[in-house]
């Protein structure tokens, strides 16, 4: 039986085997889709290449009487709020930010290029900055009909995809992810060992008011729902700290998520193969992106799946910096027989870059998806 794109990643995501691979990308960059697409949309990449879609949304709604949006979409209140302002004359584009509480203000700045933005300080510059953020910082709460009519309108081409809230400005889904945008990485992993409970006293503000947000996902249709970072990431901290500090946050949050009808992929760009089957026993439906050595990570795709292949779904595998640039179309279609051969078997595998991409051979992008099509479950060992 054929199935859709939405059926056919459902049951991926749920560990069964679809009618044959599921194919897709994480986000588009908006570089590569102008550059290389002449600016079409993301929905239409996926129809273009025949690939199964996801669309992004992650909208935030008022709360009477206690949060509002402001011009940028951030939760504010009275006692919490934001000005920016342009900072003329810099190589990058450069937006400075302020963070205004009655008892002091937070402060950093946005850096962009043509294909990303960064800060050029981090938010948290003092421990006791974190005080600010336990007593003045709102949380923001999921806007349902707007994920609900994303999800309509997509109907049975993929899935809408959303993320678990992240510091306003600058952040990610994780608890420790987040802090590490606003506290920096180096200074967070220091600082688990000079001041361990200030670490936890963080997470614990961050875990909070996620927590708050994934409360209002009650209802909402969405597919998957991300979760994580590459900062926790055995490339970046070690087994040890994940366990101490990444851990018992986020399994609460895939614990309440799950009470609130949503499914979540745990995002790990970069080292897995240490802390495989600790991502697994989170509860995560899904881990990602399974980054080759090749490209920086550590992973072998066959051993995962044996590892935790019939625990999770795996999302990613495949190497786009050398795969979908300056090789053959016949080397890419290789990659893709070579990943349905190593995590396919069994169902519960979705083949997709490992990560993002900005710039790829547009022919090779074709092989790729058209490669993973013909890639169907009576062509590999149950």
């Amino acid at each position: 039986m054929i199935m859709t794109s939405k059926e056919r990643m459902r049951a991926a995501i749920e560990g069964k085997k679809p009618d044959r691979l599921p194919v897709t990308t994480h986000h588009l960059m908006p570089y590569f889709l102008d550059v290389y697409m002449d600016g079409i949309s993301e929905l239409e990449f996926f129809e273009h290449y025949g690939m199964d879609a996801y669309v992004w949304t992650v909208p935030y709604r008022s709360e009477s009487g206690q949060a509002w949006l402001d011009e940028h979409g951030y939760p504010v209140t009275d006692q919490w709020r934001y000005e920016s302002e342009q900072v003329l004359d810099q190589e990058y584009a450069t937006t400075r930010w302020r963070i205004i509480t009655p008892k002091g203000e937070l402060t950093t700045y946005l850096q962009s290029n043509r294909h990303t933005s960064w800060l050029g300080e981090h938010f948290i510059k003092e421990k006791s900055d974190i005080d600010l953020l336990a007593e003045y910082m709102p949380a923001p709460t999921a806007d349902l009909e707007v994920i609900n009519k994303a999800a309509d309108e997509l109907g049975d081409r993929g899935l809408v995809r959303g993320h678990i809230c992240c510091f306003d400005i600058f952040g990610q889904p994780g608890c420790w992810q987040d802090a590490a945008c606003i506290v920096g990485i180096e200074n967070l992993i220091l600082a688990t060992f000079d001041d361990p409970e200030w670490v936890h006293t963080l997470l614990g503000i961050l875990q909070r008011r996620k927590i708050h947000y994934i409360r209002s996902l009650q209802g909402a249709r969405y597919g998957i729902v991300e979760l994580g970072g590459g900062d926790a990431s055995t490339t970046v901290i070690s087994p040890k700290i994940f366990n101490e500090f990444v851990a018992p946050y986020d399994q609460k949050l895939i614990q309440l998520a799950h009470e609130a009808g949503q499914k979540i992929v745990y995002h790990t760009c970069g080292g897995m193969m240490p802390i495989l089957e600790d991502i697994a026993d989170m509860g995560t439906d899904a881990m990602e992106t399974f980054t080759p050595p090749e490209m920086g990570g550590d992973v072998d795709l066959a051993e995962a799946k044996q590892r935790i292949g019939d625990r999770v779904c795996m999302i990613g595998g495949f190497d786009q910096f050398h795969h979908l640039t300056k090789c053959t179309e016949a080397e890419t279609r290789a990659a893709v027989d070579r990943g349905f051969e190593a995590a396919g078997a069994g169902g519960g595998f979705i083949l997709s870059p490992s990560d993002h991409f900005f710039d790829a051979d547009v022919n090779l992008i074709a092989a790729f998806a058209d490669q993973a099509r013909q890639c169907t479950y009576d062509t590999v060992s149950p």
